[in-house]
């Protein structure tokens, strides 16, 4: 698999992360400020929960995403194994001795 598609994926969760971080901020952020009725307090409240509802939507966008190119890379390595099986027993023996070593040296 390409180190792009990897990078790419990697930069989504930390996104999705992020983005699920703010939301729970700004959710505390409102209730935190629930009791008070000022003209302009109550209209920045508003403005806020149109956004957390916009940004819910994407956050759940973007992880349906994730998801799918999760499982087509897992789809895409099952294949691989299947049509060349000592390649990647190959590759996982030599993972694991280069694993062995370096846990061998502490």
């Amino acid at each position: 698999m390409p180190k792009i598609r990897e990078h790419t994926l990697a930069d989504k969760d930390k996104l999705v992360a992020d983005l699920q971080r703010v939301i729970g901020d700004a959710e505390e952020l409102m209730q935190a400020t629930a009791h008070q009725t000022e003209g302009k307090v109550v209209e920045l409240r508003e403005r806020i929960s149109e956004n957390l509802r916009e940004a819910r939507h994407k956050l759940a966008d973007a992880e349906a995403v994730i998801k799918e190119r999760t499982a087509e890379m897992a789809r895409a390595t099952d294949d691989y194994v299947h049509d060349h099986p000592w390649s990647a027993i190959g590759a996982a023996a030599g993972v694991g001795l280069l694993v062995g070593m370096l846990i061998s040296r502490r």
